[in-house]
């Protein structure tokens, strides 16, 4: 891999660029946080070859939003469920969208 890739691949929401340190730091939370999250199923880290986890964006942007509901009282597995239903809700709602916009282009059906 040359420089130019390496520099291409930091904007690359699921690049796994960020020690477990690091991202316990830019969440303002822990290092078992981030393992609770992990037990949870809610991300799974990579792992470096030396076996240390590392963490893409996508993967501090589920993690802050679990870190949001347990600030608010919710137990972390109960915020871990929530995560994953609201992004199961997500991508549901994304799929219908797609299939009116493609069924709109369709035209009525032929009767």
């Amino acid at each position: 891999m040359t420089a130019d890739d390496s520099f291409g691949r930091l904007d690359d929401d699921d690049y796994p660029a960020y020690t477990m340190g690091r991202a316990a730091e830019m969440l303002g939370t822990t290092q078992g946080f981030l393992r609770a999250v992990g037990e949870a199923r809610l991300i799974t880290p990579l792992r470096s070859e030396g076996g240390h986890r590392r963490y893409s964006r996508y993967q501090l942007r589920i993690a802050a939003r679990a870190r949001e509901l347990v600030d608010q009282g919710t137990p972390i597995e109960a915020a871990c469920r929530i995560v994953i239903l609201e992004d199961q809700l997500e991508e549901a709602q994304r799929i219908n969208a797609e299939y009116r916009r493609t069924a709109g282009l369709a035209g009525p059906p032929v009767a």
